[in-house]
């Protein structure tokens, strides 16, 4: 078996690891199995990468590529393990960027190494010039474009900058001029490559990326973060044509129309149009409802609410951001066990974009050890608040916010949202009265059936359990 051979084989198993990392991570019970599956899978490409290239590169730039894979492992470790569960949605933000820049670097080297030489390539001189620069061209703008977007997105979801959309004057028209724009330099550059053409779709690609995500508000910033998911593999497939790397394509394909379905899911559960998203925005005005509103909150102890709960027949618990800043998972579980074996009716009620990170609430669930069978998504149990006892609202707040279906005027309107007023008693736990992710204020506050829980969720969760 020659290397060539080998490595093709290598790289068929990889991709079969790929997908079923893809179908382990799509359960609870087998995510942990996909997420080998993908490590996996993603350590046979880069050896047979690397034991491919060896083959026609000198010794030491294997060296400086088995170099460089060390310092991005190290980096990668340090960084998973020192970042918390609250911190994921931004720090996968940033490894998006990270996947547009390569792309942007690995265009940029195939312009200098075939365009910028004058097509020293006899084969790409006559035939295939035309298509490698079209690719060149489609290639550093998807990894342009994915690069500001990300670290417009990481800045957003870390708070470094208002997370309000940014509303220039024609914005939409912009966008729409700024592909014209790359379509017009694409052509020209496939006619006849240039140093200036090129740096032309650089410049605008990068500031067509930073508009389009800085144009959609905080609150679609899951739908975001999934959208510039599959940006990032497309970027990585157009790396694969330009490196003429199968597995690349492949795995870029796959990151790409799996990030774009569950975009499209994620917009269907938010009443999103998918195309307004992926065009920053496009249609939408912006709207931002007043945080101040009028009428007067309830406020309970911790005392008190044990005293609900004690004498509850049904619970449900829908978790929000709040609940992993505050790190009471756990206390939340511990809680959810107590009430079980009091003979409580005890489940979960998860909206699709609970948290800042699709299946966010899913994984800090699991993490406490919250059997998978009592979390419920929102379809599942909407239907089901009518007959509940006590909803405990623990850290959401646009998710529970009944203006969506109440009030057209809201930046939030249409949204589907977890119907938690109509239960008999909702307990909302929460520091203060300011308003969510979206800069939305949330009438269920004012509520005659709503009780405020203010201070941190898990000393308020803990309060509970020792009143219980």
């Amino acid at each position: 078996m020659t290397a060539v051979s080998a490595a093709s084989a290598a790289y068929i198993v990889a991709g079969l690891l790929f997908v079923l990392s893809l179908a382990g991570l799509s359960k609870h019970e087998t995510a942990k199995s996909g997420i080998v599956y993908g490590i996996a899978g993603m350590a046979l490409a880069l050896v047979a990468t690397v034991g491919l290239a060896s083959r026609s590169v000198e010794a030491s730039a294997i060296a400086l590529i088995v170099v460089a894979m060390a310092l991005g492992a190290a980096v990668g470790i340090w960084r998973a393990g020192r970042i918390e569960m609250t911190g994921m949605p931004e720090l996968i933000a940033l490894l998006h960027s990270f996947v547009g820049l390569a792309a942007v670097l690995v265009g940029w080297n195939g312009y200098l190494s075939v365009e910028a030489e004058g097509a020293a390539q006899p084969e790409l001189a006559h035939e295939l010039l035309g298509i490698h620069s079209a690719e060149v061209a489609i290639g550093v703008f998807i990894g342009a474009v994915t690069f500001t977007g990300s670290i417009v997105a990481f800045l957003k979801l870390s708070a470094r900058i208002n997370s309000n959309p940014l509303m220039l004057p024609g914005r939409n028209w912009l966008n729409v001029a700024a592909l014209a724009a790359f379509v017009g330099l694409t052509v020209a550059f496939v006619m006849s490559p240039g140093l200036g053409l090129l740096a032309a779709v650089t410049v605008l690609a990068l500031a067509l990326g930073w508009h389009l995500v800085a144009s959609i508000g905080g609150g679609d910033m899951p739908v975001v973060v999934s959208m510039l998911n599959s940006y990032s593999g497309w970027a990585a497939a157009a790396s694969g044509f330009l490196l003429d790397n199968n597995l690349l394509i492949l795995t870029g394909a796959l990151v790409g129309s799996s990030g774009a379905y569950l975009s499209y899911i994620m917009c269907r559960a938010m009443n999103r149009s998918f195309i307004s998203v992926i065009a920053g925005g496009f249609g939408n005005e912006g709207a931002v409802a007043p945080a101040a509103m009028e009428g007067e909150h309830t406020e309970i102890t911790a005392e008190e609410a044990a005293e609900l709960l004690h004498t509850a027949k049904s619970v449900i618990i829908t978790p929000g951001y709040g609940m992993a800043v505050a790190h009471a998972q756990g206390a939340v579980a511990e809680l959810t066990r107590k009430l079980i074996d009091e003979g409580v009716e005890v489940r979960f009620g998860i909206h699709p974009v609970a948290g800042r990170l699709p299946g966010h609430m899913n994984v800090l669930l699991a993490e406490a050890k919250v059997p998978y069978d009592i979390v419920l998504e929102m379809d599942e149990i909407n239907d089901d608040f009518a007959n509940t006892s006590v909803v405990l609202v623990i850290g959401a707040n646009d998710t529970v916010n009944p203006a969506a279906l109440e009030d057209p005027g809201s930046p939030i309107a249409g949204m589907p949202v977890l119907a938690v007023w109509e239960a008999e008693n909702v307990i909302v736990f929460k520091r203060s009265m300011s308003t969510g992710y979206a800069g939305v204020q949330n009438p269920l506050f004012f509520r005659q059936n709503t009780r405020m829980l203010f201070g941190d969720a898990r000393e308020q969760v803990e309060g509970i359990l020792k009143a219980l």
